[in-house]
């Protein structure tokens, strides 16, 4: 992840990540770079951002990323949530709605192995 902008994260704040993408019946695997911009930012409570998403033979023209955080007995409930949109996307809606679940779900699972991980220390 790269920020585009300096200071602190904030509502436009813009920032270019990757995150790679398994083959599906209709795009190989790949790489996507996706170009984010903040549009809602609560501390500690919610992050929103959208941007497009590129890769070989995949585009995500409108994307949206919501995550949540609230305290809990014991630690922290995240919950995400992503739309996307364009004429690939909408080409096969059930297809993009599979690969965009277990994407969702592989990166809550890496998010609670690292924060269990620091536990850990």
């Amino acid at each position: 992840m790269k920020r585009l902008d300096p200071g602190p994260l904030r509502r436009h704040s813009r920032f270019r990540w990757t995150t790679p993408v398994p083959a599906t019946p209709v795009s190989p695997p790949t790489t996507l770079v996706i170009t984010s911009t903040v549009r809602q930012l609560q501390h500690h409570a919610c992050i929103r951002w959208t941007g497009p998403a590129i890769g070989e033979g995949l585009r995500i023209d409108r994307g949206v990323h919501v995550w949540t955080f609230a305290k809990v007995k014991g630690g922290v409930l995240v919950r995400t949530e992503e739309t996307h949109a364009g004429d690939q996307i909408e080409t096969d809606v059930p297809l993009a709605t599979r690969f965009l679940g277990q994407g969702l779900e592989a990166w809550l699972r890496d998010l609670k192995t690292t924060a269990e991980g620091r536990n850990q220390r």
